[in-house]
Parts: C-alpha cells; sequence; structure tokens
C-alpha cells in the first residue's frame, strides 16, 4: 500500500512507518508544519518517502491518515480527491480532548467514510465522535533495548514546553519532586524551568538534547517521574518502561492502564509520589528489579509487532 501521512508527532510516526508499505509525506520547501517531511531526529526507512503538495494530485495512493482537523481540506485541495469517498481515510486522534470535557465533539465526528482511530482507550471514552465509526490502536515503541544504569541518583523528566503548558504537564508539580531528587527535565522549552520555579539549579536541571541521546541519558537515571495531569499516554512513559527504569506516575488518563502495580508507583497523592521517588533513589536494587518489571510490561503490550499486526487489520477494514 502507498498512505499519505503528514510528519506531525516524530516519536508515534517513526514506529508507524516501520510496517511494510510506502509512506508518503508531504514536503514543503520551508518545511513548515504541513511539510515536514522526513524525519531528521529520527531514524526512518527509505519506504518513507516525501513528496511537494503539486506531485500529491498524480500520486497513486491507497490510504489517508489525517490526524489534525485542517488536513481533510488541505487533502482535497492537494490530492484533488475527497478523504472517505474517493480515497480511503481514517482520522487518526493523538490527544486526550480539551475543553468541555467529556462532551468535546471531535472534529471527525461529521466527515462521511472516515473512521477515527484512537491510541488510548480513555481517549475514546472521553471524545464524542458522533456517529462517525471509533476504534483504538494502541501505541507501539521502537525498542531501544534494555539500557537502563541507573547509576545517577537523579530522576528524569521528559516534557516539552513545560513553561507554556503549566498545569497540563505538572510543572507547579516539579518543586515538590525536586525536594525529593535532583531532577533532569529533558525536552523543548525547558530552559530556564528552575529560575522560573525559583529553585536551585542543582535540584532542576534542564537538557534538550537530539532524540538519538535522548534514550542513553534517560537510562542513566535511576527512574523515570511522569506529573502530566493530562494527556493522552506520553510516549516517553512507554520509552522509559521500555528501557528499564521504574517510573514514578499521576493516576490520570491512560496511567493507570499502562503501568502495573509492580512497574512503578502510580498515585494522585503526592507524598506517596514524593515517597517513592526518595525510595528508589536510596535502592538502587529494587529500582532495577522494579525497572525489569516494568520493561516486560512494556514489551507485552505496546511492543511493536503488535502496534503494526493492529494497524495492518484496520487497513484491510478500511480499504476492502
Amino acid at each position: 500500500m502507498r498512505i499519505l501521512i503528514w510528519h506531525v508527532h516524530g516519536s508515534w510516526t517513526t514506529a508507524f512507518v516501520q510496517g511494510p508499505h510506502t509512506y508518503v509525506v508531504p514536503v514543503t520547501p520551508d518545511r513548515g508544519p504541513d511539510g515536514l517531511g522526513r524525519a531528521r531526529t529520527w531514524d526512518w526507512p527509505a519506504s518513507v518517502v516525501e513528496l511537494p503538495p503539486e506531485d500529491l494530485r498524480t500520486a497513486e495512493l491507497d490510504l489517508v491518515v489525517l490526524q489534525r482537523p485542517h488536513e481533510f481540506e488541505l487533502a482535497r485541495a492537494w490530492l484533488g480527491r475527497t478523504p472517505g469517498r474517493d480515497v480511503p481515510a481514517v482520522y487518526l486522534e493523538h490527544n486526550a480532548p480539551h475543553g468541555n470535557v467529556p462532551d468535546t465533539r471531535h472534529p471527525a465526528a461529521d466527515l462521511p467514510g472516515v473512521p477515527v482511530v484512537h491510541v488510548t482507550h480513555f481517549n475514546r471514552l472521553m471524545w464524542d465522535t458522533g456517529s462517525a465509526p471509533a476504534t483504538v490502536v494502541e501505541h507501539g515503541i521502537v525498542d531501544p533495548g534494555p539500557l537502563y544504569t541507573g547509576e545517577l541518583p537523579h530522576a528524569a523528566v521528559v516534557v516539552n514546553e513545560p513553561l507554556r503548558r503549566g498545569r497540563t504537564t505538572g510543572t507547579d508539580l516539579l518543586p515538590a519532586l525536586a525536594a525529593a531528587a535532583p531532577l533532569d527535565v529533558f525536552g523543548m522549552g525547558t530552559a530556564g524551568l528552575a529560575g522560573h520555579l525559583g529553585l536551585d539549579p542543582a535540584r532542576c536541571r534542564d537538557h534538550e538534547l537530539p532524540q538519538d541521546a535522548l534514550h542513553t541519558a534517560l537510562a542513566r537515571r535511576r527512574l523515570y517521574v511522569h506529573p502530566v495531569r493530562w494527556t493522552s499516554l506520553g510516549l516517553s512513559l512507554l520509552e522509559a518502561m521500555h528501557l528499564g527504569m521504574p517510573v514514578v506516575a499521576l493516576a490520570t488518563t491512560e496511567v493507570v492502564e499502562a503501568v502495573p502495580e509492580d512497574a512503578g508507583v502510580v498515585s494522585n497523592r503526592i507524598d506517596v509520589l514524593t515517597d517513592a521517588v526518595r525510595e528508589f533513589l536510596a535502592d538502587p536494587e529494587q529500582a532495577r528489579r522494579t525497572g525489569a518489571r516494568a520493561r516486560s510490561a512494556a514489551l507485552a503490550r505496546y511492543g511493536l509487532p503488535r502496534f503494526l499486526d493492529d494497524w495492518e487489520r484496520l487497513f484491510k477494514e478500511v480499504t476492502r
């Protein structure tokens, strides 16, 4: 199959393009949000090909994967075809709804012939997709391997733009966590985080690393902390589990499904979370054992083979 998909979420797309198809990604001269083309910081196979918008009108395509509301009209303009009518299409929803939850209506609810694919069961439950068929294909991860050493008695956090996103990403919880362990916060837009929160820079360091260096850096930290209040299901959490890291996370959205009881500590009580951080810091062997169980659980539920198999089944249903 030849599948058109915009490069929107690099980590998720990295898993998606590991399948046996040709993946067409739009590219524009400025490589803006609608034409990023191939990834530069992830390892994508040669089966991912770039096409400029002017070449898409004559391109052979078997399926269109929509991910943002405006892509429906963008596809009609660039392809000269209507997704769901002239070419099979699905709408992939990465996010939990914002706004009047649980009454938020999905932007694809009224698109005829376009099923909505959610990445978590929580998202499917919370979005109102109207008459549009809805299904779930849970995340899959390209296994980075059991890289965990835990040699640094620090807690790792991965979050993009914590200053702008604030309470959504649990930025306000970082001072309490930093009192329990030195924090290494990785992600875009983290510069100046300690100063913004009034923290000693020794207790809260910000890092912006390329994707190919991130996993090794994370795995050197004793544990992974996921303070995000409202998200679909952070891929960084699943990646940390794949690395073999013990995790401490808020019990929100899909996290309670993703992290088994013996793979870490999941709670909405800040005191429980900070106590867990201190215990993992103080007991490297317990951290290692817990991380090994986290890796086993993540491989079983979020492994790449299951993810690709689920998508193959969906492709057959949509294109038959």
